[in-house]
């Protein structure tokens, strides 16, 4: 081996907090998850205050929010690659920092409409770090047989994030303006980075900014077959995502906060779903064994929305299935994540994983919409068959990376 060869192998060698995998990387990991998503799904939470603050209409507040998602899409190769080059650490402080930065430039737009769609575009760049670099993180600091495991619960973070951002921003503004949420959220991240910056070693990357391999990923045909069961499978989730409480609400006929409670308990199945599947997944063992999982929950979830199929039934009927859906079709993403990570090389998880999310964030671009289109053209029963039919094809297609890995 020459010096040259046997630096570029120093340089790309992983190394977490204790050498041989390290609960408490994977607990650091986690807490950076859970910080990056409530800086972003603040934004969820702050569609109604967006609304009166700015004059503007349902739809307007809609394309707000599609435009967090575009700079987070748009941005997932560019970070990817940072990873692949540089390591997640400095890409996860920076992306943490400049997330707290966004956020606090979301609350000084108004009044100008144009501005804030600008502010939110850039806080979505900013997420963008967040599944490329987390998911490479686990990959190195998961205790050895207990990847599956690790990958749900950092996925955790990210209900947990969604559900505490939401809390904090419609709490704040009880007893004072929403834009104070913001702030105590960014300063909460912004203080997370430091102590991540100064408390977690992280792992090597190649020493290089290059272009994703991506000739190289779209030769491996379990892992095309994988990115596009996460189209299909981000289809399903951001349209129950979105539609939960309005179908609650008008289907079943709650008000506002009761439907607000089923969405909810959604996330919290969601989170207790990923960390059963991920559990589960490490006994069954490798990619396969999470495809295996992922194979049996999309299955799950196929039934349900096929219940919500027909015209709607009694509030407690309503609540099992949605409660149910937690624990399947979001309980998928972190063995969806622990299988994409298992069937590509170590250094080529950054992009993987960006070609992973892209899938997902697209079909949350173009399903919802069209989910509500059919539901206005025909109603409910026919937008939950379109979301039962996305989640077959992504059951299909996850059959086919089972049999390919």
């Amino acid at each position: 081996m020459t010096g040259n060869e046997a630096g570029e192998e120093a340089r790309v060698e992983t190394r977490d907090d204790s050498g041989d995998g390290s609960w408490r990387a994977v607990g650091s990991v986690a807490g950076w998850q859970t910080a990056a998503s409530l800086c972003y799904y603040a934004i969820f939470a702050a569609t109604g205050f967006v609304r009166d603050a700015f004059s503007v209409s349902e739809s307007l507040v809609g394309l707000f929010l599609t435009a967090g998602l575009l700079g987070y899409t748009v941005f997932l190769f560019p970070s990817g690659a940072a990873v692949d080059g540089y390591g997640e650490k400095p890409v996860m402080v920076v992306g943490l920092l400049a997330l707290s930065v966004a956020l606090v430039g979301v609350t000084f737009a108004p009044p100008s409409y144009l501005l804030l769609l600008v502010t939110v575009a850039l806080l979505g760049a900013a997420y963008s770090t967040a599944m490329p670099a987390s998911n490479r993180g686990i990959v190195a600091a998961a205790p050895a047989g207990s990847k599956n495991l690790a990958m749900g619960l950092k996925q955790v973070g990210v209900t947990v994030g969604s559900g505490a951002s939401s809390l904090v921003v419609t709490g704040v503004a009880v007893v004072a303006a929403w834009q104070v949420g913001f702030w105590a959220i960014a300063v909460f991240a912004a203080g997370y980075a430091l102590v991540f910056a100064t408390r977690y070693r992280g792992n090597l990357g190649t020493g290089r900014l290059e272009r994703p391999r991506l000739a190289g990923l779209g030769g491996n045909r379990a892992y095309v077959a994988l990115v596009a069961a996460g189209l299909f499978i981000g289809a399903s989730i951001f349209s129950m995502l979105g539609y939960t409480v309005l179908y609650v609400q008008d289907v079943v006929g709650t008000g506002p906060a009761l439907a607000g409670g089923v969405l909810a308990a959604t996330q919290v199945t969601g989170s207790v779903g990923r960390i059963g599947a991920g559990s589960l997944a490490d006994r069954l063992g490798g990619p396969r064994g999470a495809a295996t999982v992922a194979l049996v929950q999309l299955a799950g979830a196929v039934a349900l929305f096929s219940l919500l199929v027909g015209t709607g039934g009694s509030f407690a009927l309503t609540i099992a299935v949605f409660v149910t859906l937690g624990l399947t079709i979001h309980g998928s993403t972190g063995v969806f994540y622990s299988c994409l990570s298992g069937v590509v090389d170590d250094g080529d998880i950054g992009a993987a994983t960006a070609g992973g999310q892209t899938a997902l964030n697209v079909g949350g671009l173009v399903a919802p919409p069209l989910f509500g289109f059919v539901v206005e053209s025909t109603g409910y029963g026919a937008g939950w068959a379109l979301v039962a039919g996305s989640t077959v094809l992504a059951t299909v297609l996850l059959f086919v990376v089972r049999r390919r890995i």
